[in-house]
């Protein structure tokens, strides 16, 4: 029997009327029904329709499950409470929807129902699988599966399932000849004890599909085999009221040019669930946050995606928006004003000059800085200040510190690996003090030749120096994807499958080691030949990026690592400028528009995708300026807010209505207490005077780096930096040697202030523009003075500047970036 086109669970739901297309309209009722015309193949169709009031206020409001459904003739089909159409027998009715008095109707025609229609196993069988968790990680699904019974994950191996289904068991997982009573309908209904549990009824649709599959034979497919190559989720955005309900529609389209009603099999999940959660019928609950999530929709190997905006309960919307001529600024503030959140209003001079300086140098302001930034009066002189910090040697300091960290530059073998170590350190902060292209930066790492004298990007093969860290590093930290879990099987989330992670890692393929100038630091160079074995299919795969034609045909002389290279550059590049926007985005704010910053899958959505792709397009249009894009976000309007929430914004955590305060990273906050104390940190090995920022490796022995969560660099992930506070950072600044012995160094600033001949209200005014980038208020000078007249008294001058500076120093204000 040849396979009908038309075969999808056990029928097809030809739509009319998809996102964006044809609706039905009561016209004088604002009613509004997707879609407009259903036509149901079979008797194990379904069809969603979703309904939308549209309210006299102008607000579109989702009454699918309200509504009151009736078929003008339930011989033909039939619709449940919450919009699911049904049929019964073949033929043509409409169905009638009403709501509050207000009424639609849906045409639907039904055929095919008499027909013992082909059963597909890979598009009908295993998504009723995937839907009730059977091929899950925690069930089946998982590496040694469950009970003798494996399927693959998430059924991205439909062979490998057919096989364990049909051959394995001796064959008692099916009965052909009598198929309910084989275990694979006997246990999930319940007729035989299953550690699963129950799944579904005898007679369901469900059911209904797997035993006429196996009544058909149990065959992987009758005749050619479909493919999904599209799927499509409705509505792609809704704003929804905290508490609200709305439902979602899923629409697969296959090779042939069908289309299916998969909502039913479909598989959801929330991005963010304190503002939107789903059920498994694809029914969405908005929560008591404050933005946008992203509900997942997944169905085969395919992922689709809708967006929920939850706008403030009691939005406030009488703001002006700032003037500004920064890009950035009109998506934030549009998005804030959409959300109902009121921005927090600037941050004072004192507040900006820290947060500026923290945030480009790596180190405070002086107190000098401080005082002549505050009593300039010219405009802009935000940007001016910016540009100064750009222009000066310690950006290049500081954000060589980053690079360094996350391209895993690490003496893992002593003191032996320390010259290249340094020797890449080194280039990388040359690239950023003569702002190298971002893109000619990534090219130059990843492409790299020779050995580490004459090119040290080379180095970097040192820690990644196997073909599976070659992909996931370069994925993750210069694409933002993380692929990782492709390597074994598709990946869970997204669109990649085996066949991609080894194309991809076949660029690889053809990088030859030799010893360098040391046995620890490699020499690479071209191999003629090679390419990746793909283990699922036991064939090689050609060199390809992620998501773009292969590299055919390369000849022998020919790097696969630099074709890569032209491919991000490229201006339609999907992946590397929104990677590194992202990235820096975070830099500066604290939380990236994607969170976490290296996992920008489609099912992981920015909370404003319009922001990225301007800053991105931004990007790619001036030849990946780094320095640029800096400026764009040091000089927005967003980045100078205050951190003070006010009682619109003061649950936000995700649309920037104000700045997020953050700790200091270790490096910072250690040369922050020595600039504070007046002391330098010695480092074995260095010339007296280096920061710690500027260590070009992870080789300098510091309980304090340690525990305030400096990266091991054992990974590309930035998380491997912790900024989380716990007890043993407190107990450090509290009562341990190191810091006592700073704050009593014979020449700290405690020392020098004792003996200091001017007025302690002076120096107290000095201390807090060092720590905290500002004057004191009266009543801080006031304590503090009465704090150093009463240690004068005692004859323990020098002991009042050390409580003085201690005290400074253990306070949120001094330990966060604000």
């Amino acid at each position: 029997m040849q396979a009908s086109p038309l075969g999808i669970l056990c029928g097809i739901v030809l739509i009319t009327g998809l996102a964006g297309g044809r609706v039905a309209v009561g016209a004088e009722t604002g009613l509004v029904v997707e879609p407009a015309r259903v036509q149901l193949r079979g008797l194990d169709s379904r069809a969603q329709v979703i309904v939308t009031a549209r309210e006299a206020d102008g607000r579109d409001v989702d009454a699918t499950a309200e509504a009151v459904y009736s078929s003008e003739d339930e011989r033909i089909a039939r619709a449940a409470p919450g919009g699911e159409i049904a049929p019964v027998a073949d033929g043509k009715t409409r169905i009638r929807i009403t709501r509050g008095g207000r009424t639609a109707t849906v045409d639907v025609e039904v055929a095919g129902t008499a027909v013992d229609r082909p059963v597909h196993f890979a598009s009908e069988v295993v998504p009723i699988l995937g839907k009730f968790g059977c091929n899950s990680g925690g069930c089946h699904g998982k590496a040694t599966g469950q009970n003798g019974f494996r399927l693959s994950l998430l059924g991205f191996d439909p062979r490998f399932d057919h096989d364990a289904i049909v051959h394995e068991s001796r064959g008692r997982r099916i009965v052909v000849g009598s198929p309910g009573a084989g275990l694979l309908l006997l246990k999930p209904t319940g007729r035989l004890p299953h550690g699963g549990g129950k799944k579904f009824e005898v007679g369901s649709p469900e059911y209904r599909t797997i035993e006429r599959w196996i009544a058909q034979g149990a065959r992987f497919a009758s005749g050619r085999e479909r493919v999904l190559t599209k799927l499509e989720v409705a509505p792609a955005r809704r704003t929804t009221a905290s508490g609200a309900h709305h439902q979602l529609r899923v629409v697969a389209t296959f090779d042939d040019g069908e289309v299916a009603d998969v909502t039913r099999l479909a598989q959801y999940q929330s991005n963010a669930e304190d503002l939107a959660v789903v059920d498994a019928a694809g029914r969405v609950e908005a929560g008591s946050g404050v933005g946008e999530a992203a509900i997942m929709a997944r169905f085969g190997d395919r992922v689709a995606v809708a967006r929920v905006v939850v706008p403030h309960a009691r939005p406030d919307r009488d703001w002006a928006e700032p003037a500004s001529d920064n890009l950035i600024d009109p998506h934030v503030f549009r998005k804030l004003r959409e959300l109902g959140l009121r921005p927090s209003e600037p941050c004072t001079d004192a507040e900006f000059i820290r947060r500026a300086s923290l945030d480009l140098r790596g180190m405070l302001p002086t107190s000098a800085e401080v005082a002549a930034f505050e009593a300039d009066s010219a405009p802009r002189k935000r940007e001016r200040l910016v540009d100064r910090y750009l222009d000066g040697p310690e950006y290049a300091d500081y954000f060589a510190m980053k690079w360094s960290a996350i391209l895993r530059n690490k003496r893992n073998f002593g003191d032996q690996s320390m010259n290249g170590s340094f020797a890449f350190h080194a280039w990388i902060r040359q690239a950023i003090a003569e702002n190298l292209p971002y893109d000619e930066f990534v090219a130059r790492i990843v492409a790299a030749r020779g050995d580490a004298a004459h090119n040290p990007a080379v180095v970097w093969y040192r820690q990644v120096n196997t073909l599976e860290s070659r992909v996931d590093d370069t994925a993750q930290l210069f694409l933002g994807m993380r692929i990782q879990c492709a390597r074994c099987h598709h990946h869970p989330f997204e669109r990649w499958s085996q066949a991609d992670y080894y194309g991809f890692a076949s660029l690889f393929s053809r990088i030859g080691v030799k010893p360098g100038l040391d046995p620890l630091t490699p020499r690479i160079y071209l191999l003629a030949a090679g390419m990746s074995n793909n283990p699922a299919t036991g064939r090689t795969e050609p060199p390809k990026p992620l998501g773009a034609p292969a590299f055919e045909n390369l000849p022998p002389d020919r790097d696969p690592r630099v074709e890569l290279a032209s491919w991000m550059r490229r201006a339609d590049n999907p992946f590397f400028a929104p990677a590194l926007v992202n990235r820096y985005w975070k830099h500066f704010f604290g939380r990236g528009l994607v969170e976490p910053e290296d996992d920008m899958r489609s099912s992981n959505p920015p909370s404003n995708p319009e922001l990225l792709d301007a800053l991105a397009a931004d990007f790619v249009a001036h030849r990946f300026d780094l320095r640029r894009l800096v400026r764009h976000i040091a000089t927005s309007k967003a980045y100078d807010r205050s951190s003070l929430p006010n009682e619109s914004n003061a649950e936000d955590r995700r649309n920037f209505a104000r700045f997020y305060a953050r700790r200091l990273p270790a490096e910072v906050l250690l040369d922050a207490v020595d600039v504070v104390a007046g002391t330098t940190e010695n480092f074995r090995g260095l010339p007296k005077g280096f920061r710690a920022v500027q260590l070009p490796d992870d080789g300098f022995d510091s309980q304090f780096l340690d525990t305030f969560g400096r990266p091991k660099r054992e990974s590309v992930c930035e998380c491997e930096r912790s900024d989380e506070a716990n007890l043993s950072q407190t107990l450090l600044l509290l009562n341990s040697g190191e810091i006592q012995s700073k704050l009593a160094n014979r020449s700290g600033r405690a020392t020098r202030f004792a003996e200091d001949t001017r007025s302690d209200a002076e120096k107290v005014d000095e201390l807090y523009r060092i720590a905290y980038g500002r004057e004191p208020l009266s009543e801080e000078r006031a304590i503090c003075v009465e704090l150093l007249d009463k240690r004068r008294a005692e004859g323990l001058l020098r002991q009042g500047y050390e409580d003085l500076i201690w005290t400074l120093i253990n306070t949120k204000e001094f330990l966060f970036n604000r």
